[in-house]
């Protein structure tokens, strides 16, 4: 079969892009170095295509995968919302190539970004100061656990607790674990909420802190929230806000002052940084003022001659990524919020949760709890959700995600954004009710119209092939 220049479909009739090695490829001699002989080769098979040859590969390759630019992308929790070219180019402008060794002098524009976009977030979310560095959201997560770690050992209080919702991300649970504390599992009330009752049982002494999603992962808004603080708070204990689901609030309500003292923000969610891929992202970090002094090291702030500098706070909790953080995807936030302004993301947040109900009353789905904001869950019933969501790539849809959270069976968690318009939101409904008129033989084998087709997500996890050749060859 000829696929030296082209796509083919295999004998599983699976489309295959071949490597650039494969297509076309030359020998090339390999250079003495200082390695031992048996590290090294003397020879090596190295690519040789021609411009356009490597642009077909690359276009078909993009071609065979599906994100946010092929059509709506409703994965539950994640806010995988369309992201504007503009901020990409700002990103791309050659002032921001800058390299971290530079003086602070020689970078006094990349630092009054810095401290800028560190204002903006503490506006947003309530919070006295802001940390740019940890690089994700759950490097945020950790980041803002041992700031609460430090804040109690500096008081001579070591606490051994962090109390985590049965609903909340599973980021949260490894955080508080990772960080060397127990979790105490909240579980939620009828209405899926935080249970108060519970919640004062499960406080003591121990309690280093709370970790809460508001609205949580039902798209549910905490209605008792400021007496949950109150709670957390009467026990010496501090609030944490997982930033996940911010892209409801912007603008309307902020954590700090429902009574967080420390959240984290997700730039690649909530404020349009490219999302996935495995980053970079960006995770920071806002913290009230008695916590200020824990924040890590360096962090940007105006001095009193109107100029910009780096300065180690007094307890720092040190270093929790390399430099500044991802320094572009913080000038791509900054790019994001300067443009919308407070207004923008008023408006961002009021269409995110109007599309979420909209979308919710399109659907025959069962929808057990609500009023919700910008998400909402519902039940794929008797049909595995896991194949339902697969079922939905065939009408040329992104699923949402799925089996999470548990509280709702079969979930299919949904958060169309504000970015979409309500003919997408029409067709998302539609792919929905039509898989759930569909048999269980359909969705067992979906998707069919797709590169790949129905994989066993589970054991690819378990048992992952990481050379292309072992597939071909069943090598180990």
């Amino acid at each position: 079969m000829i696929y030296d220049q082209a796509s083919y479909r295999d004998d599983s009739d699976e489309l295959y892009e071949p490597l650039l090695v494969e297509k076309a490829s030359k020998e090339v001699a390999v250079e003495d170095g200082p390695l031992p002989d048996d590290l090294t080769r003397d020879t090596l098979e190295m690519p040789e295509l021609s411009e356009p040859e490597l642009a077909r590969h690359y276009t078909r390759l993009s071609q065979m995968n599906y994100g946010v630019e092929n059509g709506p992308f409703p994965l539950g929790s994640c806010t995988m919302k369309y992201n504007p070219k503009y901020i990409d180019q700002v990103a791309g402008l050659d002032d921001a190539a800058v390299h971290p060794d530079r003086s602070e002098g020689s970078v006094q524009g990349v630092l009054d970004v810095m401290a800028t976009v560190q204002d903006y977030l503490a506006s947003i979310g309530g919070m006295d100061e802001v940390t740019l560095q940890p690089p994700a959201g759950a490097a945020g997560e950790f980041t803002g656990i041992a700031i609460a770690r430090a804040y109690h050992r500096a008081n001579d209080d070591e606490r051994s607790e962090v109390i985590i919702p049965d609903s909340a991300h599973g980021t949260n649970f490894a955080t508080a674990a990772m960080a060397g504390f127990d979790v105490v599992e909240l579980p939620s009330g009828e209405d899926g909420r935080v249970h108060l009752e519970a919640l004062e049982e499960a406080v003591c002494d121990d309690t280093a802190a709370l970790m809460l999603t508001n609205p949580n992962t039902l798209g549910l808004f905490e209605r008792d929230i400021e007496q949950i603080a109150d709670v957390v708070h009467d026990a010496g204990g501090l609030v944490y806000y997982d930033g996940a689901n911010l892209n409801a609030l912007l603008g309307q309500a902020r954590p700090g002052d429902m009574g967080f003292d420390i959240m984290h923000f997700n730039l690649h969610k909530t404020f349009a940084v490219p999302h996935g891929g495995g980053g970079p992202g960006a995770g920071p970090v806002g913290v009230v003022e008695d916590l200020a002094e824990f924040l890590p090291d360096p962090h940007a702030r105006e001095t009193d001659d109107g100029d910009y500098e780096l300065y180690e706070p007094a307890q720092s909790i040190g270093k929790v990524h390399g430099y500044h953080g991802n320094w572009l995807n913080s000038l791509r936030g900054f790019a994001y919020i300067a443009r919308l302004g407070g207004d923008g993301l008023a408006d961002t947040s009021e269409k995110a949760v109007l599309n979420a109900n909209y979308l919710a009353t399109q659907v025959d789905l069962e929808i057990p709890y609500g009023p919700f904001h910008h998400e909402f869950v519902a039940s794929a019933g008797d049909l595995d959700a896991a194949d339902f969501a697969k079922r939905m790539l065939d009408y040329g849809v992104h699923p949402p995600t799925t089996k999470w959270p548990e509280l709702v069976p079969e979930a299919l968690m949904t958060e169309p954004t504000e970015t979409e318009s309500i003919e997408t939101l029409d067709a998302l409904a539609t792919a929905f009710d039509n898989v759930l008129a569909e048999d269980e033989a359909t969705l067992a084998s979906a998707p069919n119209r797709t590169t790949a087709g129905h994989i066993d997500q589970a054991s690819a996890a378990r048992n992952p092939r990481l050379s292309w050749h072992a597939l071909e060859d069943g090598e180990e």
